[in-house]
């Protein structure tokens, strides 16, 4: 019986914010996988344990979940005034391929820290002691994010008491600084509106608010589409009508922000656009058990990743309803209670976070100067990841 040997690629499996990545420095990866193309795709899709079709990715290091199912690649940047290169990849569950459409901005907690210990942060700017601020080029959606890590003694700092519900235990705090959030390319609002009827066929006509900030993100009232907006995972990922139903909004919702061109695209590009759906603030009870009371609240928000209601809150859709939630009479700001605001705290599944953005109209167009959240990461294990030799 003839035997193919494994081979080792350095690795650092990382939890970053709610998420759990493999990451990897580029100049690490076999050769044929350093640049793109279906040799990267096969060794990372390898590396996670897909595709899948018992959906439980044993054979390897995804978690079954699209929170778990991420990969990270790095690299010392080539853009002027920053100091790492990050690429994102969400790989599929069930399906052979890996999605490279936006960021994971819950793993953007953990660049910061993988690239100072990596060696991609020139060692002068690191101090001692305090803080250190890594430029990151978001190589996905070709933005600046700034992380401001904490370092003790010449190190990353990654034990703490910031505590981020979703995460069982307490780590250090990372601040993370996204900047110009919105869509270099078009307007913040794809469509030109602030709300629009989103015509479903074989579902119905919904309001909406798309917007392109941290990552495209459609919005919908909870109550349009007959829910509250405090509904757990329990409530929505065990019924294959309502998934469908949400993906058939999602891919209708894509082609309505001109991300595809027909709804039929929708099934490879399962990373962008987001669902959402938002609701008034309303006490519940959060996963864990613990009670959320509509007074330490601004708004409900519920999201859906790679097909199902996610856990807690992407990072990344965080930024899309700070930046909605800043503009007046959005779906998100109106759930909110309307008006101006600098900052809004939100309840999702897992429990309440606040996220900061600062938003404004130029010549009729609505604009992101930055959204700011805090996070944190934590470095789980590191060394080498074992694939088949005849992987790529």
């Amino acid at each position: 019986m003839s035997s193919v040997p494994q081979i080792k690629v350095p690795a650092t499996y990382i939890r970053g914010g709610t998420s759990k990545g493999v990451f990897f420095r580029r100049q690490d990866l076999p050769e044929a996988c350093q640049e793109p193309g279906e040799a990267r795709d096969k060794l990372l899709m390898r590396v996670i344990g897909s595709p899948d079709p018992y959906g439980q990715q044993i054979d390897g290091m995804g978690g079954a979940t699209s929170s778990t199912s991420k990969t990270v690649i790095l690299d010392k940047s080539t853009q002027p005034d920053h100091d790492v290169d990050y690429l994102f990849g969400q790989v599929a569950i069930n399906k052979a391929f890996v999605d490279w459409s936006g960021n994971c901005g819950n793993l953007t907690a953990a660049v910061g820290a993988f690239a100072i210990s990596g060696g991609l942060v020139d060692a002068d700017r690191i101090p001692e002691n305090g803080i250190c601020t890594v430029r990151i080029w978001q190589k996905n959606i070709q933005k600046t994010i700034i992380a401001h890590v904490p370092i003790t003694n010449g190190e990353v700092q990654e034990t703490g008491d910031f505590e981020l519900d979703g995460v069982t235990f307490p780590a250090a705090e990372v601040v993370i600084e996204f900047m110009d959030p919105a869509d270099g390319e078009g307007s913040m609002f794809p469509t030109g509106n602030l709300v629009d009827d989103l015509k479903v066929p074989g579902v119905g006509t919904f309001k909406a608010t798309m917007i392109n900030a941290g990552i495209p993100t459609i919005f919908v009232n909870a109550a349009d589409i007959g829910y509250t907006g405090t509904e757990l995972q329990k409530d929505i990922n065990g019924n294959a009508e309502a998934l469908a139903r949400f993906e058939t909004m999602r891919a209708y919702g894509a082609v309505k922000m001109g991300l595809i061109k027909d709804i039929e695209e929708a099934v490879a590009r399962q990373h962008t656009p987001k669902i959402a759906f938002v609701a008034p603030a309303t006490d519940y009870e959060a996963s864990s058990g613990k009670q959320i009371s509509a007074n330490d609240i601004d708004v409900c928000v519920r999201a859906l990743s790679m097909g199902k209601l996610h856990h807690a809150m992407m990072g990344t859709a965080s930024v899309a309803i700070a930046t909605a939630a800043a503009v007046p009479g959005t779906l998100v700001n109106l759930a909110a209670g309307g008006g101006p605001r600098d900052a809004v705290t939100f309840g999702h599944p897992s429990g309440t976070l606040k996220v900061g953005a600062a938003a404004e109209e130029v010549q009729g167009e609505w604009t992101a100067k930055k959204a700011v959240m805090s996070r944190s990461a934590r470095v789980l294990m590191e060394g080498t990841v074992r694939v088949p030799g005849d992987t790529f």
